[in-house]
């Protein structure tokens, strides 16, 4: 605790400059006296700290004196502020050590390289939840993060799709995606994916396990996900799609089906384009093709397109009373001469 208190004490004297020794205190959480004594041990190890008696005295280093990180070019630096997530990192349980880490960084950094990485701070920002989402806070994420970090099996109540199961699983790794997160983890030498938020009950274990030397989450996480696209999106349907529906396709379909989609021919007369690509079942793409509302004509296969017909069917019978029926056109009965509309003078 006292080396990484000196590292503390080092870096924020290399930031701000001249610091008083209460300051110093109330970040470290410890007495003014123990700050005395670590100034000393900094001394004592050759670090040129000098103090500055008065009211407006302090600590500070002397001048041009500084730990540096060499080799390190402004667009790296830049990027390294980028990276961060603090929110992710506090609902980890690590926003502190994420603040402490950044503050350490940002004091060992030359002058030059802290403005730039102040700049991307004060023009870039990251945001993980999707449009009208909010990130998930599961209630056993630090555990589970605590687990993966440690290396201890864990044992739990999931809820699945259908049932609640109790799983004992050796948990690898954590992934944060679209504002929701997901535990990979290994169970029967094969390792899965479970979405924490439906951790009902959990238990971290005392049993260490061995984490296996080849596994990479980031490529288990990608092969997991396009595995799981290409499964949801077996099926091809064909389309006709209005200007505005290619236009709303951008925002409701996802980008899988969307980087897979053909057009056929040119578009009509009325500017409606017919197009094919993956759908899931028929009924997740009944749910996904209503989003498009009347800018979408389902083509093919004619399972689906008989799905959208009775879809469509029974919504509007909610709203029978809403649009009062409308009278049958009658056929005109020609007038006999001489009556009705012929005019005479």
């Amino acid at each position: 605790m006292r080396a990484s208190r000196l590292i503390n004490i080092l870096t924020t004297l290399q930031a701000r400059g001249l610091v008083t020794a209460e300051a110093l205190a109330a970040e470290n959480e410890v007495s003014v006296r123990t700050i005395y004594r670590d100034i000393d041990a900094l001394s004592l190890s050759g670090v040129p700290v000098y103090s500055e008696r008065g009211s407006d005295g302090g600590y500070r280093l002397l001048d041009g004196y500084r730990v540096r990180l060499n080799g390190m070019s402004p667009g790296e630096a830049e990027a390294m502020f980028l990276s961060g997530l603090p929110g992710a990192a506090a609902d980890l349980g690590l926003g502190s050590l994420m603040a402490g880490a950044h503050r350490k960084l940002t004091a060992a950094l030359p002058e030059e390289l802290r403005r730039s990485a102040a700049r991307m701070q004060a023009k870039f920002h990251l945001d993980a939840p999707t449009w009208f989402g909010e990130s998930e806070q599961p209630l056993h994420l630090q555990a589970v993060a605590d687990a993966v970090w440690n290396a201890k099996r864990i044992r739990m109540r999931y809820r699945a799709w259908k049932s609640e199961k109790d799983r004992e699983v050796e948990p690898l790794g954590i992934v944060l995606k679209g504002g929701a997160w997901y535990l990979a983890g290994r169970v029967d030498d094969s390792v899965r994916t479970y979405r924490i938020a439906r951790i009902l009950d959990l238990v971290v274990t005392d049993r260490i396990f061995e984490r296996p030397k080849s596994f990479d989450l980031a490529a288990y996480w990608r092969e997991s996900t396009e595995r799981l696209e290409a499964e949801l999106y077996r099926e091809t349907a064909t389309l006709r799609l209005s200007y505005w529906g290619m236009k709303m396709l951008e925002g409701v379909s996802p980008a899988y089906a969307r980087s897979r989609m053909e057009t056929v021919g040119d578009p009509d007369a009325d500017g409606w384009q017919t197009v094919r690509m993956p759908v899931g079942s028929t009924r997740h793409a009944v749910s996904d093709i209503l989003r498009l509302s009347t800018e979408v004509e389902v083509i093919a296969p004619e399972a689906l397109r008989t799905a959208m017909a009775e879809t469509t069917a029974k919504i509007a019978g909610f709203y029978r009373d809403v649009i009062p029926p409308q009278p049958e056109a009658s056929t005109p009965v020609p007038a006999a001469p001489g009556h009705g509309n012929d005019r005479h003078p």
